[in-house]
């Protein structure tokens, strides 16, 4: 496992405490691979973050890195809905932060990941 990229689905999975996202995420931790965190999707799964104690926990460990979208990684996510066809900004930014690290991605929706980029290597949750 050479690090994972975290879709708003896998974050939402942890938050609800599904037994293979705790346990990927976990595995992660242990190996020391970089966990990669989307601020989109961050931001798409985040409501009430004083009661999201995992995703929160999860965030503040020094292994995960949140990749904020500034102005290179919005026009690149521009870019990538333009020549997909798509519109869906957080798959964009998640499909764009996993190719810049090299990382798998965990999605609860791996056919919108796949029409971005077919060959990255995915973890459907």
């Amino acid at each position: 496992m050479g690090g994972v990229t975290l879709d708003a689905g896998a974050l939402i999975g942890l938050d609800r405490n599904v037994r293979q996202v705790v346990a990927l995420i976990a595995r992660a931790t242990e190996l020391g691979v970089p966990v990669i965190v989307p601020a989109s999707a961050l931001a798409q799964a985040v409501r009430q973050p004083e009661r999201q104690a995992r995703l929160s926990r999860l965030i503040r460990q020094p292994g995960t890195t949140v990749i904020p979208i500034d102005r290179v990684d919005a026009v690149r996510v521009g870019r990538l809905l333009a020549t997909s066809g798509t519109s869906d900004v957080v798959d964009a930014h998640v499909v764009i932060c996993a190719q810049r690290q090299s990382t798998a991605v965990v999605t609860s929706d791996s056919g919108d990941i796949s029409r971005l980029d077919p060959t990255l290597e995915l973890v459907e949750v």
